[in-house]
């Protein structure tokens, strides 16, 4: 990866990032127990984990974002921004395409903002599925196609051009069909357009819980 994946997006990602901030704090206070984050990203989710988790385990495929995210969670503690003990976490360089975890090993995984650029979303899904305990959540929020004709086809064509802007983001992805295929079931489920997401046709969210 280079220059602008492993330094410039990044920070493009935490300024996007910032807006929908107490969304992504409702939806990481609701993990418990042993909890996995996949596309953890430089850990700007970190200190909204409460001590209702008893470790986390972050994954993200690029070591640079990951190192920026060992530094954040470092000056978080320093400062004791964190609300669970800096030991709890636990950091892994790799793709959510093939897990390195054994089944049932999870309580909570969290998908936020995501599976748009996961390359293999349905492997992914597979996988998350497989390493939950049964019983376990899953907490997803992510950006997805929208139900609105006009504006799927603005998403399909923008995508291409997208793409290479936001390393590989897909616009117009139905991970709520990937979660239902894997074969979770949906306990809540919200699906909108978040008007504090931009650009619009990136907007159209679905947001909640599921259960293996």
């Amino acid at each position: 990866m280079g220059i602008y994946e492993n330094h410039i997006f990044p920070v493009i990602m935490d300024i996007a990032l910032a807006g929908v901030k107490e969304d992504r704090r409702e939806l990481i206070g609701q993990a418990s127990g042993k909890t996995l984050e996949i596309g953890m990203g430089s850990g700007v989710n970190l200190p909204f984990y409460t001590n209702a988790v008893s470790k986390v385990v972050g994954l993200e495929p690029c070591a640079a974002v990951v190192e920026t995210a060992k530094r954040r969670l470092a000056a978080w503690d320093a400062k004791g921004a964190l609300q669970t003990a800096a030991g709890s976490f636990e950091f892994h360089v790799g793709g959510s395409e093939q897990l390195p975890f054994e089944d049932h090993t999870f309580d909570t995984v969290i998908a936020c903002l995501v599976f748009c650029t996961i390359p293999d979303a349905k492997s992914a899904a597979t996988e998350m599925y497989r390493v939950l305990r049964p019983g376990g959540k899953l907490l997803f929020y992510e950006h997805v196609c929208s139900p609105d004709v006009w504006m799927s086809r603005i998403q399909r064509l923008v995508n291409p051009f997208w793409k290479i802007f936001a390393c590989g983001c897909h616009l117009h992805r139905d991970t709520e069909f990937l979660f239902q295929e894997a074969g979770f079931d949906f306990q809540t489920i919200r699906r909108y357009r978040n008007e504090r997401m931009s650009p619009p046709f990136a907007a159209w969210m679905i947001r909640g819980e599921a259960t293996k």
